[in-house]
Protein backbone atom coordinates (compact mmCIF):
# COMPACT_ATOMS: atom_id res chain seq x y z
CA UNK A 1 0.00 0.00 0.00
CA UNK A 2 3.23 2.40 0.39
CA UNK A 3 3.70 4.61 -2.25
CA UNK A 4 6.71 3.35 -4.54
CA UNK A 5 10.37 3.82 -3.70
CA UNK A 6 9.39 4.86 -0.25
CA UNK A 7 11.18 3.86 3.41
CA UNK A 8 10.16 0.93 5.24
CA UNK A 9 9.09 1.32 8.99
CA UNK A 10 12.55 -0.13 11.40
CA UNK A 11 12.72 -3.50 11.45
CA UNK A 12 11.99 -4.76 16.04
CA UNK A 13 12.81 -7.82 17.79
CA UNK A 14 13.03 -9.07 21.29
CA UNK A 15 16.10 -10.25 23.10
CA UNK A 16 16.67 -11.33 27.03
CA UNK A 17 20.18 -10.29 27.76
CA UNK A 18 21.15 -6.25 28.18
CA UNK A 19 21.43 -3.79 25.10
CA UNK A 20 25.01 -4.04 25.24
CA UNK A 21 25.42 -7.35 24.32
CA UNK A 22 23.33 -6.91 21.02
CA UNK A 23 25.97 -8.11 18.55
CA UNK A 24 27.01 -5.30 16.17
CA UNK A 25 24.35 -2.80 17.54
CA UNK A 26 25.93 0.69 16.78
CA UNK A 27 24.02 2.22 19.87
CA UNK A 28 23.07 1.19 22.69
CA UNK A 29 20.29 3.30 24.72
CA UNK A 30 19.26 2.77 28.27
CA UNK A 31 16.17 4.90 30.28
CA UNK A 32 16.63 7.82 32.37
CA UNK A 33 13.33 8.00 35.16
CA UNK A 34 12.41 11.08 36.49
CA UNK A 35 12.53 11.16 39.91
CA UNK A 36 11.73 13.95 42.51
CA UNK A 37 15.50 13.70 44.00
CA UNK A 38 16.90 13.75 40.26
CA UNK A 39 17.28 11.32 37.38
CA UNK A 40 17.69 7.90 38.16
CA UNK A 41 19.64 5.35 35.38
CA UNK A 42 17.02 2.72 34.52
CA UNK A 43 17.48 -1.22 33.05
CA UNK A 44 20.64 -1.65 31.32
CA UNK A 45 22.23 1.20 32.50
CA UNK A 46 25.20 -1.02 34.91
CA UNK A 47 26.02 -3.20 32.50
CA UNK A 48 27.01 -0.12 30.10
CA UNK A 49 28.88 1.91 33.15
CA UNK A 50 30.83 -1.82 33.34
CA UNK A 51 31.67 -0.78 30.21
CA UNK A 52 32.41 2.35 29.29
CA UNK A 53 34.29 5.13 31.50
CA UNK A 54 31.42 7.42 31.55
CA UNK A 55 30.07 9.77 34.34
CA UNK A 56 26.89 9.32 33.38
CA UNK A 57 25.27 11.76 36.06
CA UNK A 58 27.58 14.44 34.79
CA UNK A 59 26.69 13.86 31.14
CA UNK A 60 22.44 13.98 32.27
CA UNK A 61 23.83 17.29 34.13
CA UNK A 62 25.65 18.96 30.78
CA UNK A 63 22.78 18.43 28.58
CA UNK A 64 20.41 19.27 30.57
CA UNK A 65 18.50 15.98 30.86
CA UNK A 66 16.01 15.35 33.85
CA UNK A 67 14.41 12.45 32.51
CA UNK A 68 11.59 13.77 31.18
CA UNK A 69 9.77 11.40 28.48
CA UNK A 70 11.53 12.36 24.71
CA UNK A 71 14.74 13.94 26.39
CA UNK A 72 18.32 12.60 25.00
CA UNK A 73 22.01 12.76 26.26
CA UNK A 74 24.28 11.78 23.63
CA UNK A 75 27.90 10.29 24.21
CA UNK A 76 30.10 9.22 21.42
CA UNK A 77 32.18 6.29 22.31
CA UNK A 78 35.99 6.88 20.77
CA UNK A 79 38.73 4.09 20.11
CA UNK A 80 37.32 0.79 21.37
CA UNK A 81 34.80 -2.16 19.79
CA UNK A 82 31.40 -2.07 20.37
CA UNK A 83 28.80 1.02 19.81
CA UNK A 84 30.01 4.03 18.62
CA UNK A 85 27.10 5.98 20.25
CA UNK A 86 25.53 5.91 23.46
CA UNK A 87 22.07 7.65 24.67
CA UNK A 88 20.63 8.58 27.69
CA UNK A 89 17.13 8.55 27.09
CA UNK A 90 14.36 10.13 29.24
CA UNK A 91 11.49 7.73 29.72
CA UNK A 92 9.78 9.99 32.60
CA UNK A 93 7.26 8.25 34.64
CA UNK A 94 7.68 4.64 32.08
CA UNK A 95 3.94 5.25 31.71
CA UNK A 96 2.70 4.34 28.07
CA UNK A 97 2.27 7.73 26.94
CA UNK A 98 6.16 8.38 28.40
CA UNK A 99 7.35 5.32 26.89
CA UNK A 100 5.65 6.34 22.96
CA UNK A 101 7.72 9.49 23.27
CA UNK A 102 11.03 8.42 24.33
CA UNK A 103 10.65 5.96 21.52
CA UNK A 104 9.81 8.23 18.90
CA UNK A 105 13.12 10.56 20.43
CA UNK A 106 14.84 8.01 19.96
CA UNK A 107 14.05 7.13 16.28
CA UNK A 108 14.20 10.40 15.45
CA UNK A 109 17.97 10.72 17.02
CA UNK A 110 19.08 7.34 15.45
CA UNK A 111 18.38 7.76 11.42
CA UNK A 112 20.41 6.52 9.19
CA UNK A 113 21.57 3.92 11.91
CA UNK A 114 21.84 0.39 11.19
CA UNK A 115 21.38 -1.21 14.67
CA UNK A 116 19.92 0.20 17.60
CA UNK A 117 19.74 -1.47 21.28
CA UNK A 118 17.51 -0.52 24.06
CA UNK A 119 16.27 -1.38 27.44
CA UNK A 120 13.32 1.10 27.62
CA UNK A 121 11.06 -1.60 27.16
CA UNK A 122 12.29 -3.70 30.31
CA UNK A 123 10.54 -0.52 32.16
CA UNK A 124 7.50 -1.63 31.41
CA UNK A 125 4.08 -4.15 30.82
CA UNK A 126 2.87 -5.29 27.62
CA UNK A 127 0.59 -1.66 27.48
CA UNK A 128 4.19 0.03 28.03
CA UNK A 129 6.45 -2.24 24.85
CA UNK A 130 3.41 -1.25 22.49
CA UNK A 131 3.33 2.12 23.28
CA UNK A 132 7.48 2.17 22.94
CA UNK A 133 6.74 0.25 19.27
CA UNK A 134 3.99 2.65 18.04
CA UNK A 135 6.99 5.52 19.05
CA UNK A 136 9.75 3.83 17.21
CA UNK A 137 8.16 3.20 14.19
CA UNK A 138 6.15 6.60 13.69
CA UNK A 139 8.70 8.78 15.11
CA UNK A 140 11.22 6.91 12.21
CA UNK A 141 8.36 8.31 9.64
CA UNK A 142 9.39 9.93 6.11
CA UNK A 143 8.07 10.57 3.21
CA UNK A 144 9.99 12.39 -0.27
CA UNK A 145 9.38 12.35 -3.77
CA UNK A 146 12.92 13.16 -4.09
CA UNK A 147 15.00 11.97 -7.33
CA UNK A 148 17.89 11.31 -4.94
CA UNK A 149 15.94 9.36 -2.54
CA UNK A 150 14.91 10.79 0.83
CA UNK A 151 17.19 13.24 3.22
CA UNK A 152 17.55 10.20 6.10
CA UNK A 153 16.50 6.88 6.40
CA UNK A 154 14.84 5.35 9.10
CA UNK A 155 16.99 3.06 11.85
CA UNK A 156 17.24 -0.11 9.97
CA UNK A 157 16.65 -2.47 13.41
CA UNK A 158 16.01 -1.35 17.10
CA UNK A 159 16.60 -4.77 19.16
CA UNK A 160 14.63 -4.25 22.34
CA UNK A 161 16.88 -5.98 25.57
CA UNK A 162 16.63 -6.76 29.00
CA UNK A 163 13.24 -8.39 28.71
CA UNK A 164 14.51 -11.66 30.54
CA UNK A 165 11.15 -13.69 29.11
CA UNK A 166 11.46 -11.91 25.06
CA UNK A 167 8.78 -14.99 23.83
CA UNK A 168 5.91 -14.05 26.28
CA UNK A 169 6.11 -10.50 24.77
CA UNK A 170 6.00 -11.42 20.84
CA UNK A 171 2.72 -10.99 20.94
CA UNK A 172 2.61 -7.71 21.70
CA UNK A 173 4.89 -6.89 19.74
CA UNK A 174 3.04 -8.20 16.80
CA UNK A 175 -0.11 -6.55 18.00
CA UNK A 176 2.02 -3.39 18.28
CA UNK A 177 3.62 -3.34 14.72
CA UNK A 178 0.38 -4.20 13.46
CA UNK A 179 -1.14 -0.47 14.83
CA UNK A 180 2.31 1.34 14.36
CA UNK A 181 2.22 0.57 10.57
CA UNK A 182 -1.41 1.24 10.12
CA UNK A 183 -0.67 5.08 11.19
CA UNK A 184 2.36 4.84 8.97
CA UNK A 185 -0.02 3.76 6.10
CA UNK A 186 -2.83 6.42 6.67
CA UNK A 187 0.35 9.06 6.67
CA UNK A 188 1.94 8.05 3.58
CA UNK A 189 -1.50 7.69 1.45
CA UNK A 190 -2.22 11.32 3.08
CA UNK A 191 1.30 12.16 1.98
CA UNK A 192 0.83 11.38 -2.03
CA UNK A 193 0.42 14.58 -3.97
CA UNK A 194 -3.16 14.95 -5.65
CA UNK A 195 -1.12 14.38 -9.59
CA UNK A 196 -0.84 10.80 -8.78
CA UNK A 197 -3.58 10.36 -5.95
CA UNK A 198 -7.02 10.55 -7.28
CA UNK A 199 -10.29 8.46 -6.23
CA UNK A 200 -9.63 5.59 -8.93
CA UNK A 201 -6.50 5.41 -7.19
CA UNK A 202 -7.62 5.36 -3.91
CA UNK A 203 -9.66 2.58 -5.18
CA UNK A 204 -6.91 0.44 -6.55
CA UNK A 205 -4.81 0.96 -3.57
CA UNK A 206 -7.91 -0.99 -1.69
CA UNK A 207 -8.03 -3.95 -4.31
CA UNK A 208 -4.59 -4.54 -2.99
CA UNK A 209 -5.05 -4.09 0.39
CA UNK A 210 -8.29 -6.35 0.37
CA UNK A 211 -5.59 -9.08 -1.27
CA UNK A 212 -2.88 -9.09 1.08
CA UNK A 213 -5.71 -8.85 3.37
CA UNK A 214 -8.07 -11.74 2.98
CA UNK A 215 -11.07 -9.01 3.04
CA UNK A 216 -13.79 -8.76 0.42
CA UNK A 217 -13.70 -5.80 -2.02
CA UNK A 218 -16.38 -4.00 -3.81
CA UNK A 219 -16.11 -0.69 -5.82
CA UNK A 220 -18.69 1.52 -7.45
CA UNK A 221 -17.42 3.86 -10.68
CA UNK A 222 -19.18 6.80 -11.63
CA UNK A 223 -22.39 4.49 -13.59
CA UNK A 224 -23.02 2.58 -10.76
CA UNK A 225 -23.20 5.68 -8.47
CA UNK A 226 -25.48 6.91 -10.70
CA UNK A 227 -27.45 4.08 -11.26
CA UNK A 228 -27.67 3.42 -7.34
CA UNK A 229 -28.53 6.85 -6.45
CA UNK A 230 -25.33 8.29 -4.59
CA UNK A 231 -25.88 11.90 -5.52
CA UNK A 232 -23.77 13.44 -2.56
CA UNK A 233 -20.59 11.81 -4.18
CA UNK A 234 -21.69 12.25 -7.84
CA UNK A 235 -23.05 15.91 -7.38
CA UNK A 236 -19.38 16.64 -5.49
CA UNK A 237 -16.90 15.07 -8.06
CA UNK A 238 -18.76 15.90 -11.15
CA UNK A 239 -16.14 19.06 -10.96
CA UNK A 240 -13.51 17.05 -11.99
CA UNK A 241 -11.35 15.38 -14.07
CA UNK A 242 -11.25 12.18 -12.06
CA UNK A 243 -14.69 10.51 -11.37
CA UNK A 244 -15.43 9.52 -7.71
CA UNK A 245 -15.83 6.17 -6.65
CA UNK A 246 -17.36 4.29 -3.42
CA UNK A 247 -15.25 1.85 -2.00
CA UNK A 248 -16.41 -0.67 0.44
CA UNK A 249 -14.06 -3.47 2.42
CA UNK A 250 -15.44 -6.46 4.21
CA UNK A 251 -13.42 -8.03 6.99
CA UNK A 252 -14.81 -11.88 8.83
CA UNK A 253 -13.09 -12.58 12.43
CA UNK A 254 -12.00 -16.44 12.09
CA UNK A 255 -15.21 -17.38 14.83
CA UNK A 256 -17.88 -15.54 13.36
CA UNK A 257 -21.31 -16.59 14.59
CA UNK A 258 -25.22 -15.35 13.30
CA UNK A 259 -24.48 -12.74 16.48
CA UNK A 260 -21.32 -11.85 16.11
CA UNK A 261 -21.62 -7.71 16.19
CA UNK A 262 -20.88 -5.64 12.84
CA UNK A 263 -19.39 -1.96 12.49
CA UNK A 264 -19.23 0.14 9.79
CA UNK A 265 -16.71 2.65 9.33
CA UNK A 266 -16.75 5.38 6.60
CA UNK A 267 -14.07 7.92 5.65
CA UNK A 268 -14.11 11.06 3.67
CA UNK A 269 -11.64 10.55 1.05
CA UNK A 270 -11.57 13.69 -0.80
CA UNK A 271 -8.21 13.49 -2.99
CA UNK A 272 -7.79 17.07 -3.57
CA UNK A 273 -10.19 19.85 -1.80
CA UNK A 274 -10.39 23.20 -4.22
CA UNK A 275 -13.10 24.22 -2.10
CA UNK A 276 -15.25 23.63 -5.35
CA UNK A 277 -16.73 27.16 -6.89
CA UNK A 278 -16.58 28.72 -2.89
CA UNK A 279 -12.56 28.48 -3.61
CA UNK A 280 -10.59 28.57 -0.95
CA UNK A 281 -7.62 31.32 -0.83
CA UNK A 282 -4.14 29.53 -1.91
CA UNK A 283 -2.80 29.05 1.10
CA UNK A 284 -6.18 27.04 1.92
CA UNK A 285 -4.99 24.23 -0.40
CA UNK A 286 -2.04 23.31 0.77
CA UNK A 287 -2.45 20.40 3.01
CA UNK A 288 -5.52 19.64 1.14
CA UNK A 289 -3.56 16.36 -0.71
CA UNK A 290 -4.82 15.53 2.80
CA UNK A 291 -8.27 15.72 3.05
CA UNK A 292 -9.01 11.69 2.28
CA UNK A 293 -7.31 11.29 5.56
CA UNK A 294 -10.42 9.50 6.93
CA UNK A 295 -10.32 7.14 4.06
CA UNK A 296 -6.75 6.38 4.63
CA UNK A 297 -7.68 5.67 7.80
CA UNK A 298 -10.35 3.67 7.28
CA UNK A 299 -8.46 1.87 4.34
CA UNK A 300 -5.48 1.47 6.88
CA UNK A 301 -7.27 -0.21 9.87
CA UNK A 302 -9.16 -2.81 7.52
CA UNK A 303 -5.67 -3.75 6.45
CA UNK A 304 -4.57 -4.70 9.67
CA UNK A 305 -7.61 -5.97 11.55
CA UNK A 306 -6.49 -9.86 10.74
CA UNK A 307 -3.42 -9.28 12.35
CA UNK A 308 -5.35 -8.45 16.07
CA UNK A 309 -7.77 -10.90 15.73
CA UNK A 310 -10.05 -8.47 15.52
CA UNK A 311 -13.52 -10.57 17.01
CA UNK A 312 -16.30 -8.16 15.22
CA UNK A 313 -17.10 -8.30 11.24
CA UNK A 314 -15.85 -4.81 10.37
CA UNK A 315 -16.95 -3.02 7.23
CA UNK A 316 -15.46 0.02 5.90
CA UNK A 317 -16.66 2.46 3.18
CA UNK A 318 -14.54 5.17 1.65
CA UNK A 319 -16.30 8.10 -0.13
CA UNK A 320 -13.80 9.46 -3.04
CA UNK A 321 -14.16 12.49 -4.95
CA UNK A 322 -12.24 15.13 -5.96
CA UNK A 323 -13.59 18.34 -5.24
CA UNK A 324 -12.52 20.49 -8.47
CA UNK A 325 -13.47 23.95 -10.12
CA UNK A 326 -14.84 23.09 -13.24
CA UNK A 327 -17.47 23.87 -15.63
CA UNK A 328 -19.47 20.63 -14.52
CA UNK A 329 -18.84 21.54 -10.80
CA UNK A 330 -21.80 22.04 -7.90
CA UNK A 331 -22.95 25.37 -7.59
CA UNK A 332 -24.33 26.79 -4.58
CA UNK A 333 -27.90 27.06 -4.64
CA UNK A 334 -27.73 23.35 -6.32
CA UNK A 335 -29.70 20.18 -4.53
CA UNK A 336 -28.21 17.17 -4.26
CA UNK A 337 -30.64 13.71 -3.56
CA UNK A 338 -28.39 11.27 -1.45
CA UNK A 339 -28.41 7.59 -1.42
CA UNK A 340 -31.97 6.39 0.23
CA UNK A 341 -33.68 10.04 -0.78
CA UNK A 342 -32.84 13.01 1.41
CA UNK A 343 -31.96 16.31 -0.09
CA UNK A 344 -29.37 18.43 0.60
CA UNK A 345 -28.84 22.00 -0.69
CA UNK A 346 -25.87 23.45 -1.42
CA UNK A 347 -25.19 26.46 0.56
CA UNK A 348 -21.43 26.64 0.24
CA UNK A 349 -18.99 23.98 -2.27
CA UNK A 350 -16.24 23.84 0.45
CA UNK A 351 -18.45 21.79 2.63
CA UNK A 352 -18.60 18.95 0.82
CA UNK A 353 -17.17 16.16 2.93
CA UNK A 354 -20.47 15.98 4.50
CA UNK A 355 -22.13 15.79 1.11
CA UNK A 356 -19.86 12.75 0.18
CA UNK A 357 -20.28 10.98 4.09
CA UNK A 358 -23.95 11.45 4.11
CA UNK A 359 -24.17 8.64 0.44
CA UNK A 360 -21.89 6.30 2.29
CA UNK A 361 -24.09 6.31 5.50
CA UNK A 362 -27.36 5.95 4.29
CA UNK A 363 -25.88 3.28 2.53
CA UNK A 364 -24.75 1.25 5.90
CA UNK A 365 -27.67 1.69 7.29
CA UNK A 366 -30.67 0.48 4.77
CA UNK A 367 -27.82 -2.31 3.22
CA UNK A 368 -26.11 -3.25 5.85
CA UNK A 369 -27.80 -2.37 9.38
CA UNK A 370 -24.59 -2.86 11.85
CA UNK A 371 -24.79 -2.48 15.09
CA UNK A 372 -22.67 0.90 15.41
CA UNK A 373 -21.49 3.50 12.68
CA UNK A 374 -17.90 5.66 13.24
CA UNK A 375 -17.41 8.12 10.48
CA UNK A 376 -13.77 9.59 10.18
CA UNK A 377 -12.97 13.08 8.57
CA UNK A 378 -11.16 16.20 8.21
CA UNK A 379 -14.07 17.85 8.42
CA UNK A 380 -14.06 21.30 9.66
CA UNK A 381 -11.91 24.18 10.85
CA UNK A 382 -14.48 25.22 13.40
CA UNK A 383 -12.81 21.94 15.58
CA UNK A 384 -9.69 23.22 14.72
CA UNK A 385 -10.68 26.93 16.76
CA UNK A 386 -12.21 24.66 19.45
CA UNK A 387 -9.74 21.86 20.13
CA UNK A 388 -6.13 23.30 18.88
CA UNK A 389 -3.46 21.23 17.29
CA UNK A 390 -3.27 17.85 19.04
CA UNK A 391 -6.96 16.49 20.08
CA UNK A 392 -9.44 15.05 17.87
CA UNK A 393 -13.18 15.69 18.48
CA UNK A 394 -15.80 12.90 18.99
CA UNK A 395 -19.55 13.38 18.79
CA UNK A 396 -21.84 10.54 19.31
CA UNK A 397 -25.48 9.38 20.41
CA UNK A 398 -23.89 6.73 22.55
CA UNK A 399 -22.38 6.95 25.95
CA UNK A 400 -21.31 3.77 25.75
CA UNK A 401 -20.03 3.98 22.27
CA UNK A 402 -18.12 7.29 22.77
CA UNK A 403 -16.29 6.20 26.48
CA UNK A 404 -15.26 3.05 24.46
CA UNK A 405 -13.58 5.27 21.11
CA UNK A 406 -12.59 7.80 23.88
CA UNK A 407 -10.59 5.98 25.81
CA UNK A 408 -9.04 3.45 23.14
CA UNK A 409 -7.78 6.87 21.63
CA UNK A 410 -6.40 7.71 25.63
CA UNK A 411 -4.47 4.28 25.10
CA UNK A 412 -3.38 4.81 21.23
CA UNK A 413 -1.93 8.53 22.15
CA UNK A 414 -4.28 9.78 19.78
CA UNK A 415 -6.99 11.71 22.21
CA UNK A 416 -10.37 12.87 21.70
CA UNK A 417 -12.69 14.86 23.08
CA UNK A 418 -16.17 14.69 22.88
CA UNK A 419 -18.54 17.48 21.86
CA UNK A 420 -21.92 17.67 22.37
CA UNK A 421 -24.43 17.38 19.64
CA UNK A 422 -26.84 20.32 21.03
CA UNK A 423 -30.43 20.42 19.35
CA UNK A 424 -31.31 23.63 19.80
CA UNK A 425 -29.11 24.14 16.46
CA UNK A 426 -31.22 22.39 14.46
CA UNK A 427 -32.70 24.90 13.05
CA UNK A 428 -29.54 26.26 11.56
CA UNK A 429 -30.19 23.06 9.27
CA UNK A 430 -33.36 24.47 7.53
CA UNK A 431 -33.14 24.65 4.07
CA UNK A 432 -36.29 26.42 2.16
CA UNK A 433 -36.02 23.85 -0.62
CA UNK A 434 -34.43 20.72 0.50
CA UNK A 435 -34.34 18.74 3.63
CA UNK A 436 -31.13 20.50 4.75
CA UNK A 437 -28.76 22.76 3.80
CA UNK A 438 -24.68 22.01 3.57
CA UNK A 439 -23.92 25.24 5.33
CA UNK A 440 -25.65 25.50 8.45
CA UNK A 441 -22.95 27.98 10.16
CA UNK A 442 -21.76 28.10 13.55
CA UNK A 443 -21.25 26.40 15.78
CA UNK A 444 -19.31 24.83 12.09
CA UNK A 445 -18.59 21.29 14.25
CA UNK A 446 -21.51 20.76 16.00
CA UNK A 447 -23.71 21.20 12.70
CA UNK A 448 -21.79 19.90 10.48
CA UNK A 449 -22.59 16.62 12.97
CA UNK A 450 -26.45 17.56 13.40
CA UNK A 451 -26.30 17.51 9.56
CA UNK A 452 -24.37 14.06 9.49
CA UNK A 453 -26.81 12.76 12.07
CA UNK A 454 -30.12 12.31 10.29
CA UNK A 455 -27.99 10.11 7.86
CA UNK A 456 -27.61 7.36 10.72
CA UNK A 457 -31.27 6.00 11.27
CA UNK A 458 -31.05 6.18 14.88
CA UNK A 459 -28.22 3.87 15.23
CA UNK A 460 -25.14 3.98 17.73
CA UNK A 461 -23.02 6.30 15.98
CA UNK A 462 -19.97 8.28 16.60
CA UNK A 463 -18.55 10.95 14.41
CA UNK A 464 -14.74 11.80 14.56
CA UNK A 465 -13.67 15.15 13.30
CA UNK A 466 -9.91 15.35 12.81
CA UNK A 467 -9.28 18.07 11.34
CA UNK A 468 -7.64 19.64 14.23
CA UNK A 469 -5.11 16.40 13.65
CA UNK A 470 -4.74 16.07 10.48
CA UNK A 471 -1.23 17.74 10.28
CA UNK A 472 1.32 18.60 12.39
CA UNK A 473 3.48 21.49 12.21
CA UNK A 474 6.41 20.49 13.59
CA UNK A 475 7.88 17.38 14.77
CA UNK A 476 6.52 16.89 18.03
CA UNK A 477 6.62 13.35 19.87
CA UNK A 478 5.60 10.56 17.31
CA UNK A 479 4.32 12.58 15.08
CA UNK A 480 6.38 14.02 12.03
CA UNK A 481 5.86 17.24 10.56
CA UNK A 482 3.17 16.85 7.85
CA UNK A 483 0.07 14.64 7.61
CA UNK A 484 -0.48 12.57 10.88
CA UNK A 485 -3.40 9.88 9.54
CA UNK A 486 -4.88 10.35 13.30
CA UNK A 487 -7.61 8.08 14.19
CA UNK A 488 -5.66 4.77 12.37
CA UNK A 489 -4.64 3.43 15.81
CA UNK A 490 -7.02 4.78 17.69
CA UNK A 491 -9.70 2.73 15.52
CA UNK A 492 -7.80 -0.40 15.95
CA UNK A 493 -6.97 0.02 20.17
CA UNK A 494 -11.08 0.64 19.91
CA UNK A 495 -11.59 -2.67 17.97
CA UNK A 496 -9.20 -4.92 19.30
CA UNK A 497 -10.94 -5.00 22.83
CA UNK A 498 -12.46 -8.38 23.63
CA UNK A 499 -16.13 -6.51 23.47
CA UNK A 500 -15.59 -3.65 21.33
CA UNK A 501 -19.07 -2.74 21.63
CA UNK A 502 -19.47 -3.29 25.45
CA UNK A 503 -22.64 -1.59 26.36
CA UNK A 504 -23.50 -0.02 22.89
CA UNK A 505 -25.82 -3.10 21.31
CA UNK A 506 -27.94 -3.31 24.70
CA UNK A 507 -28.45 0.80 23.81
CA UNK A 508 -29.15 0.17 20.25
CA UNK A 509 -33.18 1.36 19.46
Amino acid sequence: MAAPDQPCPPRITLCAGPPTEVPDAEVVAVPVLADAAGPALGPGAAELLDRIDLDAFALLDQAGVSGKAGEIACYPVLDRPGPSLVLLVGAGAATPADLRRAGAALARRTKDTGTVATSLAALSDDAGLRALVEGLVLGSFTFHRRSTGPEKQPVRHVVLAGLGDPDGREDALRRALAVAEAGWASRTLALVPSNEKNPPWLADRAREVAAASGLQVTVWDEKDLARDGFGGILGVGQGSATPPRLVRLDYTPRNVRRDTPHVVLVGKGITFDTGGLSIKPADGMMTMKRDMTGAGVVLSVLAALADLDCPVKVTGLMACAENAVGANAIRPGDVLRHYGGRTSEVGNTDAEGRLVLGDALAYAVAEIRPDALVDVATLTGAVKITLGLRTGGLFANNDALAGLIRDAGEAAGEPLWRLPLVEDYEEKLDSPVADATNAPGSPGAVTAALFLQHFTGGLPWAHLDIASVGDSPVDAYEYTQGATGFGARALLHWLEMREPLAGVRAARP
